[in-house]
């Protein structure tokens, strides 16, 4: 192809990539969330709780890895793509933050709706009953979101490609150091 525009790609490439995509975030999710799992677990244990929810933060990770590749394929936090990396790192991690919340927060009602709970009933479980606990679950996420976008805003502009490559292979030298 001439004029050095890439050919565009099939739809079971686009498919492939998608799913590597949703794998790898819902992985990233998985071990984020297993960590908060354990942590919480080893300060209820201190006070005699048994707790062990390792298989919730399984099936949230799926299900957040599930809401983010909606809002990527909706181009939700676009914004700020010319301007220094932090910019447009944040724009998204807050956007996808309203939009997990959100999404949680629906989850949560038609949970409800199947278990016949009533409106107050099934949002008084989100984020983690209070709103202390709703406030601290937020700033967590977000914290995980931060790393996740600056990784793949860093990738659109030096390409995912040469990214992966500096991050996960050794680097020539001179001296093979």
């Amino acid at each position: 192809m001439s004029g050095g525009v890439p050919a565009a790609k099939s739809v079971g490439q686009r498919i492939t990539d998608e799913l590597k995509e949703f794998l790898v975030l819902a992985a990233y999710l998985y071990v984020c969330f297993t960590a908060l799992a354990y942590l919480k677990a080893a300060i209820l244990q201190a006070h005699g709780i048994a707790f062990a929810p390792f298989g919730f933060a399984a099936v949230k990770a799926l299900i957040c890895a599930k809401f983010m590749s909606v809002g990527h394929a909706l181009h939700m936090g676009e914004r700020y793509k010319k301007r220094a990396l932090i910019w447009p790192t944040l724009y998204r991690s807050f956007v996808f933050l309203m939009l997990l919340l959100v999404l949680s927060a629906m989850e949560e009602i038609i949970t409800g709706i199947i278990h016949r709970q009533t409106l107050t009933e099934s949002i008084s479980n989100f984020g983690g009953g209070t709103l202390d606990q709703l406030v601290a679950t937020s700033i967590v996420v977000l914290l995980i979101l931060i790393p996740f976008f600056a990784f793949r805003t860093l990738g659109e502009i030096v390409g995912e490609d040469n990214l992966v490559r500096i991050f996960f292979y050794g680097r020539a030298s001179p001296d093979n150091a």
